[in-house]
């Protein structure tokens, strides 16, 4: 008799770590599916600036300094972990707003067909983005949470889960409302 209550407590650990193994494998495969997604949406962005800094090109020659600097930061882009991606993309994002805030300063090329179609393009782009974000960081958050609460913890402490970055800003004027004109 004490041998089956053994077996059976056996079974039930067995079955719990197992389950446990398993939920923690789904959950960091859904963090690398999330990451690639909004990864794509990046590299979108990332093929259109070329196509933007050339349009500005046409029309603001004498401001190399500011268009170096975009294609710099599209340059620097090509690093392969997720925080280094993370970090690069917040580099780019910077650099757009550049160009953007060089285009206030030449009427004719914010009125111009290409540059509008381009700035259309990367509105649609970071909206993309900014709910692949969202959606890297929900997924994060439920795996952190398997890795980090009792008794999941233990499971994930044996078999070396660890716990990801979320994206987040760290630039504390990103978080103030931007003015946008057209």
């Amino acid at each position: 008799m004490t041998a089956y209550i053994i077996s059976g407590a056996a079974a039930l650990i067995i079955a719990f770590v197992i389950v446990t193994y398993n939920s923690l494998i789904r959950l960091r495969n859904k963090v690398k599916e999330a990451f690639a997604t909004m990864d794509v949406y990046l590299k979108k962005r990332f093929d259109l600036i070329p196509n933007l800094v050339s349009t500005v090109k046409g029309y603001t020659k004498h401001e190399a300094e500011t268009l170096e600097k975009v294609i710099q930061a599209r340059n620097s882009g090509l690093h392969s972990s997720n925080s280094e991606k993370i970090e690069d993309e917040k580099a780019i994002s910077g650099a757009i707003k550049s160009i953007f805030a060089l285009a206030e300063n030449y009427p004719e090329l914010k009125a111009s067909e290409n540059f509008q179609n381009l700035q259309n393009q990367l509105e649609t782009v970071e909206v993309d983005i900014a709910n692949s974000r969202k959606y890297y960081n929900a997924v994060v958050k439920q795996y952190n949470d398997k890795c980090q609460m009792f008794p999941s913890n233990l499971i994930a402490l044996i078999f070396h889960f660890k716990e990801e970055n979320m994206y987040s800003v760290d630039d504390a004027s990103e978080r103030n409302n931007v003015k946008v004109e057209f």
